[in-house]
């Protein structure tokens, strides 16, 4: 094994580029929740900070600035940071007990507990900067700490150009076993320690080229492993595929070793003014800012957060004034509510901006944060179930602008009329598939809406 540079506590609260993640293969094939890619890097970058034979370096402190670039905020302000906070320490993490086999009566023991107990941001006194530091909680300890043997490591710079949470796992996963040089995993666990969802990639191909297909090029480009696989093992019932088996090889033709100070410097945080805002509030003028107009303030920059960043702050403020005139008082006092009723339409105009030019987005923003988009989200998500969430969204869209083309305008406007009109013609295609293969079975559904079946 490679020498590793022994971590004491912490010297500092800089972060440094070589450092090293020690791992133990429990912790790694811990069943979690999803986990976005910058709680990924950030779990990541906090095992590479601790000692992991020394629990008290467990509490681990950033600078802000450090801690916003990890997470990626666009904006810094408190509203943001309270939310992170809380998304971290919901964060759990599912391990089975012993062997992990059902007993003789169907049940089989596991541990659920969450990761970190403690989120603090304080401004230093000493040097007047503003820090965050994060505990991890008391049950994952033995998970962390007290490394004997069952552990693997590698270097920071491996998690921190992969972008997609799915990539960060499968190099863990894989990284893990590279001494070995192969690892034979079933589906299931895969899909579990990937984390991903029942409904998620229900397809094989889809599967397939969104997960194993990706991971395996990214992999190559941006690690110092790359992978081949194939499927091994006994097929399921209808040839379904339970297992794959991955051969795992040192990569020398990655692209190069990303650093923590790349990773940092190529990060743009927008603190608006800040972080004086922690320090207290002032106006344009110079006058501190009455609590109402902090606290618009914060509604606004919370509201951006809603729209991924996309628009200013001024910008936001236009929308929000939409929102005052078609959501009742009661409503538009509740952040939340308006904050969600942003982020549905934000979400609407990316699924629809996949599928024509939208010139101007911002005055589209405009226009759906009056309308009801939601009963025609649920409508696209109902008739997703029709189809056994083969489909994408996008492609269940097509095939409802198709269905409106095929039916009458009574029968159109029956969502259960759409509902069962779709699902038939799911049915027809899978009994014609058992027949004749159907290369591209969304085409085929597509051809045959508004056809006799």
């Amino acid at each position: 094994m490679a020498a590793i540079k022994q971590k004491t506590k912490q010297k500092g609260f800089e972060l440094v580029s070589d450092n090293w993640i020690e791992k133990s293969n429990v912790l790694n094939e811990v069943r979690n929740n999803r986990m976005t890619i910058s709680q990924i890097r950030l779990f990541s970058i906090y095992l590479s900070k601790i000692n992991p034979r020394d629990v008290e370096t467990r509490e681990v402190t950033f600078k802000l600035d450090e801690y916003a670039k990890v997470m990626q905020f666009k904006q810094v302000n408190t509203t943001r940071l309270v939310k992170t906070a809380e998304d971290l320490l919901g964060l759990t993490v599912k391990y089975f007990d012993k062997t992990g086999e059902y007993s003789s009566d169907g049940l089989v023991g596991f541990v659920m507990c969450q990761i970190f107990k403690r989120f603090k941001l304080y401004k230093n006194e000493d040097d007047g900067e503003w820090y965050v530091s994060i505990d991890c909680h008391d049950d994952v300890l033995r998970l962390m700490f007290d490394l004997q043997k069952y552990y693997f490591t590698y270097e920071l710079w491996n998690a921190l150009q992969l972008t997609s949470p799915n990539q960060q796992r499968m190099y863990e996963i894989l990284k893990q076993y590279e001494k070995v040089g192969e690892r034979i995993v079933t589906i299931r666990d895969l899909r579990d320690w990937l984390g991903i969802e029942p409904k998620e990639y229900p397809r094989w191909d889809n599967f397939k080229t969104r997960v194993l297909d990706a991971s395996q090029e990214a992999l190559a480009r941006y690690t110092d492993i790359k992978f081949t696989w194939e499927v091994t093992g006994k097929r399921g019932k209808g040839g379904k595929i339970n297992a794959l088996k991955f051969t795992i090889e040192k990569n020398y033709d990655y692209e190069r070793q990303y650093t923590i100070d790349d990773y940092l410097i190529e990060q743009k945080t927008d603190y608006e003014d800040e972080p004086e805002e922690f320090v207290r509030p002032h106006g344009e003028d110079g006058i501190d800012t009455t609590a109402y107009e902090q606290q618009y303030i914060e509604r606004i920059k919370y509201f951006m957060e809603a729209c991924d960043g996309e628009f200013t702050f001024t910008e936001v403020v236009e929308l929000d004034k939409k929102l005052s005139d078609i959501i009742e008082p009661a409503g538009w006092s509740d952040e939340d509510y308006c904050y969600h009723h942003l982020e549905e339409r934000y979400q609407y105009m990316t699924q629809q901006s996949d599928m024509r030019k939208i010139p101007n987005r911002l005055d589209y923003m405009k226009t759906i944060t009056e309308q009801t988009v939601m009963p025609y989200i649920e409508r696209i998500e109902f008739l997703m179930e029709s189809c056994k969430h083969e489909f994408t969204f996008s492609e269940v869209v097509m095939l409802n602008d198709k269905m409106r083309t095929a039916m009458s305008y009574a029968e159109f406007s029956d969502q259960i009329t759409c509902y069962h009109y779709l699902n038939n013609r799911y049915k027809y295609m899978d009994l014609q598939s058992k027949r004749r293969d159907i290369p591209h079975r969304y085409k085929y559904l597509l051809s045959i809406l508004g056809a006799e079946i």
